[in-house]
């Protein structure tokens, strides 16, 4: 299975590499990085699903195709919804500490 966010270390969803996002140290991404980047992943991921359905209701894309796109496209939102979950519960539990 694939990580579509590229939070665990995979490579990505697309067929290309991305150039990776260096944080201030040069090491690693910073969370705002990965998180955008992978937002305009999601977000492309999102287009190629909208194509392979107009591409079908046109006859110049198979039912296959559109259904794998959307598929591709629906875990990759999904997951990013996750992502989102898990970033506001910690944000209410940090407003939650006494200091």
């Amino acid at each position: 299975m694939t990580d579509p966010l590229g939070l665990i270390g995979a490579s990505g969803l697309t067929s290309q590499p991305s150039a990776p996002a260096t944080g201030p140290e040069g090491t690693s991404p910073s969370f705002k990085d990965a998180l955008l980047r992978n937002i305009d992943e999601i977000n492309k991921l999102q287009q190629d699903a909208a194509k392979a359905a107009e591409d079908m209701q046109t006859g110049k894309g198979s039912f296959e195709s559109m259904l794998i796109a959307t598929n591709k496209a629906d875990m990759a939102f999904k997951m990013m919804q996750a992502v989102r979950n898990q970033v506001i519960r910690a944000y209410e539990e940090v407003q939650q500490m006494r200091v």
